[in-house]
């Protein structure tokens, strides 16, 4: 079984990895972490050396989150891509044929006031209709079962 994780390093994928390895650990799968480093909008030099920063950091962080299941038995590996997360996952999955694809729910972790949650959710739906959420997008057109992991602090404590 091969189990193809969408991980930046974020506390969301880190929960979502923990929340894998648990779920699935008596399938033995190898698990496939990917990382999708954005391009730079323009080509000043600029922003050339912070996209440089930010690729040796998910690196590092893919590196990290592949140790991590190494420790815990799982047989694991990375794959890092350059452009639009949306479109090279979709892609990863069609080059690494996996069983299931994981990735977490978005979320900033906001403030669980009533008027938080409120304007949480009419800028998720303002993104959901204009530009699509990666897990929107990859629910639509993945050809593999996707699974997508709640992140906040109710899914922790489950």
């Amino acid at each position: 079984m091969k189990i193809m994780l969408a991980y930046d390093g974020s506390r969301n994928a880190r929960l979502a990895l923990d929340r894998t390895m648990q779920m699935f650990k008596k399938n033995a799968p190898t698990l496939v972490l990917v990382g999708v480093a954005e391009n730079p909008r323009d080509s000043s030099g600029a922003n050339e050396e912070l996209f440089q920063e930010e690729y040796k950091e998910l690196k590092g962080n893919l590196k990290e989150g592949v140790e991590a299941a190494v420790k815990q038995g799982f047989d694991a590996e990375l794959l890092i891509a350059e452009g639009d997360a949306r479109k090279l996952l979709l892609q990863a999955t069609h080059k690494e044929k996996p069983d299931l694809l994981v990735i977490a729910r978005h979320s900033h972790e906001p403030d669980p006031s009533f008027i938080a949650k409120s304007l949480n959710a009419i800028f998720d739906e303002f993104d959901y209709m204009t530009f699509g959420s990666v897990s929107s997008f990859l629910a639509r057109r993945a050809e593999c079962p996707l699974l997508i992991l709640p992140t906040g602090e109710s899914s922790a404590k489950e």
